[in-house]
């Protein structure tokens, strides 16, 4: 019973206790095997009601049931409200016959699926991964939605970070990096509490019927009301969520073009005192106020109760990946951040338990040189951390920040 206890609470946190709020359009049906303690119960009931998943013959609805590609991808055909352009037939050559080939041809008239990704036929018994599931939810909206489709672009780009561990460790596929992007960015998916989103895992018949609940609100919705997708869409497009996580704004330029983050993204910056190079990659905005009360996704990647740093509730936590070359072995920690001046910012390192968790490589606490983790010629990619006030200044000059490289590159913003 423990055992089982632990299942259903590992679907509770994966995928949340959103509640479906549809209207019934029928009496919920009975399940045995759904007790009123069932943590998806609320879910399954509505869903059932709405004829969009149905229960056995001997009363059950076999929650911890794994669900295959036919099976979602005819619960997805029932749950759009999205009208087809041109239906779709005979589709799969497998599906011949199969009590779900018209659902599944709708599923493909819809756009949740594409007959080129199964050239080998649909195989509808398979179970249906979680990575397959992220890109059929994403794809169904990109079909429906011009902005959610925009939204998968975004995120399509080399500045993208997915939130989940096997972005550092490896597991997701750079193509799958959209369509996980926006499911995670939309609560339509999440990933488990060990950081990992978990691509080849299935999924539950419980976890489904939340899932439906979730987009059948999605669907209604626009892609730029959900804040972590717009952070995720905006690091995609210029390597920080500055101006979606933070109220900076970036200053424009002479010529009307607003300034950007991607302006130093991949430029050499020379270290003071000839002790290397510093280039940067990415700034991510942690909108913490305290270690347990984290307002944005991408701040849990880097903070939890056991961050280092004590948080300071007038400063945003801002994290900015580089890569640092030293040209010795004297690159030590004072001299590291003397040697940054105010071209970049202050940095100071940290330490937190979610660095191991996603996998992200952070500047240490102890000594740089000592501990190895600066060497001559060695190129190191790192995190460091920084602080934003999130009071605009009395003047520009207070509430300004700048990243210069050299005279002609440079990037400014501010609270207005």
């Amino acid at each position: 019973m423990k055992k089982v206890t632990q299942v259903l609470l590992s679907g509770a946190l994966v995928l949340g206790m959103l509640p479906f709020t549809g209207n019934a359009n029928a009496a919920a049906p009975s399940f045995k095997d759904v007790p009123a303690s069932h943590w998806a119960k609320a879910s399954i009931d509505a869903a059932a009601s709405k004829g969009y998943f149905k229960g056995y013959s001997d009363g059950t609805f076999k929650p911890g049931a794994t669900v295959t590609r036919a099976e979602f991808a005819a619960l997805l055909s029932r749950v759009s409200k999205a009208t087809p352009e041109l239906g779709q037939a005979n589709v799969f050559r497998d599906l011949t016959g199969h009590w779900s080939e018209g659902e599944v041809n709708r599923a493909v008239s819809l756009g949740f699926l594409k007959a080129s990704d199964y050239p080998n036929g649909f195989k509808p018994s398979t179970a249906l991964t979680r990575e397959e599931m992220a890109k059929w939810l994403s794809s169904g909206l990109a079909a429906q939605n011009e902005d959610f489709k925009q939204a998968l672009e975004d995120t399509d780009t080399a500045n993208t970070l997915v939130p989940v561990a096997e972005f550092y460790k490896g597991g997701l596929k750079k193509a799958a990096y959209p369509y996980v992007s926006v499911v995670l960015g939309t609560g339509l998916m999440a990933g488990y509490p060990d950081g990992t989103f978990g691509p080849g895992k299935t999924t539950t018949r419980a976890e489904a019927a939340v899932i439906l609940s979730r987009y059948q609100q999605v669907q209604e919705s626009k892609a730029d009301s959900y804040r972590d997708l717009n952070e995720m869409r905006e690091v995609g497009l210029t390597g920080s969520n500055l101006t979606t996580a933070t109220l900076y704004e970036y200053f424009t330029r002479q010529d009307g073009t607003p300034e950007s983050f991607d302006r130093v993204i991949g430029k050499k910056v020379k270290l003071r005192n000839n002790l290397g190079t510093i280039t940067a990659h990415r700034m991510i905005v942690a909108d913490a106020y305290s270690k347990t009360k984290i307002q944005n996704l991408y701040g849990k990647m880097f903070i939890d109760r056991t961050y280092s740093r004590p948080i300071r509730e007038p400063y945003y936590e801002v994290f900015m990946e580089v890569t640092v070359t030293p040209n010795g072995n004297n690159l030590r920690n004072l001299a590291f951040v003397q040697a940054i001046g105010d071209r970049f910012t202050t940095v100071s390192n940290f330490n937190s338990g979610t660095t191991e968790k996603y996998g992200i490589s952070n500047l240490p606490v102890e000594e740089y040189v000592d501990s190895g983790f600066f060497k001559q010629g060695v190129p190191r990619t790192f995190w460091m951390n920084f602080l934003l006030d999130r009071r605009a200044g009395k003047s520009v000059s207070q509430s300004m920040m700048a990243f210069v490289v050299d005279k002609d590159t440079s990037t400014f913003f501010r609270i207005p």
